[in-house]
């Protein structure tokens, strides 16, 4: 079985543009424990109350490294410059590899920032190998009933399969390298006993609920991490409860960020902006 190598927990929470409260439970400027997983940020759930005026964040770059938008409550509209859009609802996600560059803009749909309502949704940054990093930008858009629903052993609840494999079933996310994504569903009074990949790194996020994670209480909103040793977790839940399960293979190289670029050495961020300025990461129409 994994150790836990530490929970965290009471992340303060802080806006992201004028449309995302966000807790955010880790960052790559804390290094390489999370590898290949750079950043999460949890958002809401918050009321937001109707308004005629678009709430989100404006147009801004990102570059050598994938951002991961799952929404649980509310609506998303997305435009960037390599001609992704979309509208995201309740259960759909955004997979979008920012590659060598690119521009974007988030903001709730004008649907649900007229009528209002709550926003809860989380954003994964995954990490690129130095190869890929170069890679053209891509956008996909992955919706609610594109992921398979697998069942856990002893009743304990559902899986959701966003990315990688649950059992025999494969997830509709495309991905770099080897990397889970199980969006879990979990019945009160039940134990879920997860095989999970030996030498991934391994991370929970508590949502909802009241759990106990390899005999360690959990609640929302916070964060287990793992040791990369043993290939199993034993997750427990008091009440119906919601989990995030991310498991990833470490890419194993340096990791140097500045804002929204991600690289592998100073130059290289030097390189994203001055790409940025020459507009060679696009632009919105």
């Amino acid at each position: 079985m994994k150790k836990i190598k530490r929970i965290i927990r009471d992340v303060p929470q802080h806006w992201v543009g004028d449309g995302f409260p966000v807790r955010s439970l880790f960052s790559y400027g804390g290094g390489n424990e999370f590898d290949p997983f750079l950043l999460l940020d949890y958002a809401g759930p918050h009321e937001f109350s109707p308004s005629n005026s678009k709430r989100g964040v404006e147009v801004h770059p990102h570059k050598g490294f994938e951002t991961v938008t799952i929404l649980y409550r509310g609506e998303l509209a997305h435009r960037d410059s390599s001609g992704g859009s979309g509208s995201l609802g309740p259960g759909d996600v955004q997979w979008m590899t920012a590659g060598n560059g690119i521009v974007h803009e988030e903001y709730h749909s004008e649907e649900f920032t007229r009528r209002g309502g709550t926003l809860e949704m989380v954003q994964l940054w995954v990490n690129l190998r130095s190869a890929d990093k170069s890679t053209p930008p891509k956008y996909q858009d992955l919706r609610d009933n594109q992921f398979p629903r697998v069942k856990i052993d002893d009743g304990a609840g559902t899986a959701r399969v966003i990315a990688g494999q649950f059992g025999d079933a494969h997830g509709a996310a495309a991905t770099f390298s080897p990397i889970n994504v199980w969006d879990m569903q979990l019945k009160a009074g039940k134990r879920a006993n997860l095989k999970v990949p030996a030498g991934h790194t391994t991370v929970l996020i508590a949502q909802s609920g009241s759990v106990s994670v390899n005999e360690s209480p959990m609640k929302a909103v916070e964060l287990a991490l793992f040791d990369r040793d043993g290939n199993s977790i034993s997750i427990e839940s008091e009440t119906d409860s919601r989990v995030l399960v991310l498991t990833g293979e470490p890419l194993g190289e340096p990791v140097v960020g500045q804002g929204p670029f991600v690289m592998n050495s100073r130059e290289e961020i030097y390189n994203a902006m001055e790409d940025l300025q020459a507009g060679k990461m696009g632009r919105l129409k």
